[in-house]
């Protein structure tokens, strides 16, 4: 009873991160690393105070007062940096695969009016989603080309249950910017959330074709759409498709979390594959897991619970 209600509370969980795993920030389709040993290596970013910092697409954190940004899980390779801030043009800086140490972004004050509405929206957002909604589409008739406006209404209406408006906001930013990864993720959720389990895993599928095997949002979807599915069989008693689903699940969680790179948002992914491993008994894999995560974010409220699990785990294979 205790691991099927974790695992319903991560599945609620996750349903936030696939709203906000990337923000409204385009993917770039580069690779993070995927080996067991990810090589990551530390980057501060030094720019204005409260900005938000993008790593490929997937958000790492706001800035501090000082405007400094510590990320210690660089994924080996080249990144693409983007730093987003209230009356500021978005600034975008490649980080090349040997670049250690500290990376100045400078940013320089905006008056364009669509860009300053999508910062309102932005903010908006976190409040009044019908106000956000709204300024979105003030951005866009601003800027018919601004593509994380369409994606980011395409999100908000999501999240209201408005799905025909969030499926018309992706097709309206095809047409501005055709074969999207990020578009085609979203319409992933939308299908998901709306009961087409087909369509689903199809336009989740497609995210990833688009983004050259890189699209983290697309493979949480997927992995949570398995993972439901295996809880459906699991309840109606058949076991066999219970655990080939969540073998499924499993493999495309993974992934997510090696994209995700050290990434705030896969705090909640590392926790769900591990009660996952702990359902399907694999404990030494649930240790290594949690053991990485304690190595990543050994401050977060959530690494008190993981040490918990790692001792219940370990009392468990004593008594077999």
């Amino acid at each position: 009873m205790i691991m099927t209600n974790l695992l319903k509370l991560s599945a609620a969980s996750i349903a936030i991160f696939l709203a906000l795993a990337t923000g409204t920030g385009v993917l770039c389709q580069s690779k993070i690393g995927t080996s067991k040993n990810r090589g990551y290596r530390s980057i501060t970013i030094d720019t204005q105070p409260a900005a938000t910092v993008f790593v490929d697409g997937v958000r790492f954190g706001k800035t501090g007062k000082d405007g400094v940004l510590e990320i210690k899980t660089i994924a080996t390779g080249s990144h693409l940096i983007k730093v987003r801030a209230d009356g500021f043009a978005e600034q975008s800086v490649p980080l090349p695969a040997t670049r250690k140490g500290s990376l100045k972004v400078t940013l320089k004050k905006t008056n364009d009016e669509a860009e300053l509405a999508f910062q309102e929206a932005e903010r908006l957002a976190l409040v009044d989603r019908d106000k956000a909604i709204a300024a979105y589409k003030n951005a866009i008739k601003l800027r018919p080309s601004m593509v994380e406006a369409y994606i980011a209404l395409a999100r908000n209406y999501t999240e209201a249950g408005d799905y025909d408006s969030a499926a018309k906001a992706i097709a309206d930013v095809r047409k501005v910017k055709p074969g999207l990864a990020e578009a085609s993720a979203v319409e992933g959720r939308i299908f998901k959330e709306s009961g087409y389990e087909d369509k689903a895993i199809a336009s989740f599928k497609r995210a990833i074709t688009e983004g050259r095997g890189f699209q983290p949002e697309a493979y949480a979807g997927l992995g949570l759409l398995y993972k439901e599915k295996a809880e459906g069989f699991g309840g109606a008693g058949d076991f066999d498709q219970e655990s080939a689903n969540y073998a499924e699940s499993l493999k495309y969680l993974e992934k997510s979390i090696k994209q995700l790179s050290g990434a705030p948002d896969s705090i909640v992914i590392y926790q769900l594959v591990g009660l996952i491993y702990e359902r399907e008994e694999r404990f030494d894999d649930a240790i290594a897991l949690y053991q990485e995560f304690l190595q990543i974010f050994p401050d977060t409220p959530e690494a008190t619970a993981v040490r918990s699990f790692i001792t219940q785990i370990k009392k468990r294979q004593n008594d077999r």
